[in-house]
């Protein structure tokens, strides 16, 4: 198993889900307005004057099986808007 997290701007949120869906991914957890910024671009995400825009962020545990087409579906969204921000982290889970 692995769990992905999936930190976005919040304008992607219904695309990701709909990705989600798409892939037959039916838990997650969802966190609606979550603050940050990238490491090497784009716009902070903070929620002020300033910087008004916020992210979601998605924890999900798959099956290893499912990695690959999830990600290349969500590298595909990014790409279509790459000055929101989308990014992937992955690691290894144990369901108990």
């Amino acid at each position: 198993m692995k769990a992905i997290f999936i930190s976005f701007d919040q304008a992607h949120k219904d695309d990701v889900i709909r990705i989600l869906d798409k892939h037959l991914i039916r838990g997650y957890t969802l966190w609606e307005g979550t603050q940050g910024r990238g490491t090497v671009s784009g716009e902070p995400h903070y929620g002020s004057h300033a910087w008004p825009s916020l992210n979601n962020s998605i924890l999900t545990i798959i099956d290893e099986s499912k990695v690959d087409n999830l990600k290349e579906s969500l590298k595909e969204l990014d790409a279509e808007s790459p000055k929101l921000g989308l990014k992937i982290f992955m690691w290894a889970a144990e369901v108990l």
